[in-house]
């Protein structure tokens, strides 16, 4: 295991009927909570290069393992992992330390996460500040149904929810290979291929790229997951049409002071409208992939400790 004297000792939080694994640091209701939101695949320890330089700024950082994660809760129902129970979680950390609001910090589908907590509960969102994914506008068909549509049954959003289990084995099958042959940056430019891509991943026995961790930080997330496995992580994924129908009474527009963060080679597109949805958003872009905060640490934490001290 890495030295993890920097990275805060896991506490068990019962909260909205889970208990979610929290690593926290800094001073407990000073008034300046910051809580950091995984994406998939992923892992509170995603964020080990954000916490000193936030509790240095004064800062009192929040980083859970959201349901389906490391030690957290994972339930059996597809339908515990829709976005309201994901944000209701949140809502209720909350409650927990004592706290009206915070601001949320999402990556990947934490960032989805942390859109929709603004929506369905923007009382208790102070401010926001996203990587990677950009606000999803919710269109006239939903999101599992039009990716059908424009990609096809092999598209891995879709393929999780039309063949349930399938990719869930294989990735248990080759965890290691998996997050090892994942976790990558400076990656080459190369088309897509046929066949369902995490499953190719996990299959493939060469990586592509340069690794984006040392092997004893990429353990972390190889041990979290072997013990987890990956079926409620990708439940997620099985709830996006659910979620669509959810918002649907739900004003769209977020109001709220944002920072969005895209990383240049990220395979996520940035969006062209944005500001329609989130008029009070700031955008800065960094030379890197998917991996933001943890390809270029130093510039993530510049850049959002600038924003915040604006």
């Amino acid at each position: 295991m890495p030295d993890q004297s920097k990275f805060p000792p896991p506490s068990l939080v019962s909260v909205n009927g889970v208990d979610l694994e929290i690593f926290e640091a800094g001073e407990a209701n000073a008034g300046t909570p910051i809580v950091l939101c995984h994406g998939w695949p992923e892992h509170a320890f995603s964020w080990r290069h954000q916490i000193a330089s936030l509790v240095a700024a004064g800062y009192h950082v929040i980083v859970p393992n959201q349901r389906g994660y490391g030690n957290s809760s994972r339930p059996n129902r597809v339908t515990d992992y829709d976005l309201s129970h994901l944000t209701s979680d949140l809502v209720a950390l909350l409650d927990h330390y004592g706290y009206e609001d915070a601001t949320f910090v999402g990556h990947d589908w934490g960032a989805m996460v942390v859109w929709g907590l603004a929506l369905l509960h923007p009382g208790r969102v102070k401010q926001l500040i996203n990587l990677s994914l950009p606000y999803q506008e919710r269109g006239d068909v939903p999101w599992i149904e039009f990716m059908e549509q424009v990609f096809g049954d092999d598209q891995y959003f879709v393929h999780f929810n039309r063949h349930p289990g399938v990719a869930d084995a294989v990735l248990e099958q080759n965890t290691r290979q998996f997050l090892r042959n994942l976790y990558r940056k400076n990656l080459p430019s190369t088309g897509p291929e046929p066949g369902m891509v995490m499953i190719n991943l996990a299959q493939a026995e060469r990586p592509l790229g340069d690794p984006l961790m040392s092997d004893e930080e990429l353990a972390v997330f190889v041990d979290a997951f072997e013990s987890s496995g990956f079926s409620g992580s990708i439940n997620w994924y099985r709830n996006l049409d659910r979620n669509w129908h959810l918002l649907a009474e739900v004003d769209p527009v977020i109001q709220h002071r944002t920072l969005m963060i895209y990383g240049d080679r990220d395979m996520i597109p940035k969006s062209e409208r944005l500001t329609q949805f989130v008029p009070n958003v700031d955008v800065i872009s960094l030379d890197c992939g998917h991996w933001i905060q943890q390809e270029k640490p130093q510039e993530t934490n510049q850049a959002i400790l600038n924003w915040l001290q604006q």
